[in-house]
């Protein structure tokens, strides 16, 4: 797994825009007691089961590459030239 540049900031982007993903197909919020990798792994597992990103293998389902899976599906969604991109 190659570690993007500015992964943390992509994984901070891809929480909020998933929050409201999630808030829009009718999950309620996260409150502010969920754990950041609560977070993680729900938002992980919304996309996988909406068919947005490719699901990990079973043996690699752990946080740092779920965080990766996330930061990775952001920056695809990011316009071409996004500060983050850089």
């Amino acid at each position: 797994m190659k570690k993007l540049k500015n992964e943390a900031e992509l994984l901070k982007k891809a929480l909020t825009i998933g929050e409201k993903y999630a808030v829009n197909r009718g999950y309620s919020a996260f409150s502010a007691t969920n754990s950041a990798k609560d977070k993680i792994e729900s938002l992980y597992r919304l996309l996988v089961s909406d068919k947005l990103i490719q699901p990990l293998a079973v043996d690699n389902e752990d946080q740092p590459n779920m965080k990766h899976k996330l930061a990775l599906w952001i920056a695809k969604q990011l316009p071409e030239g996004h500060a983050l991109l850089k």
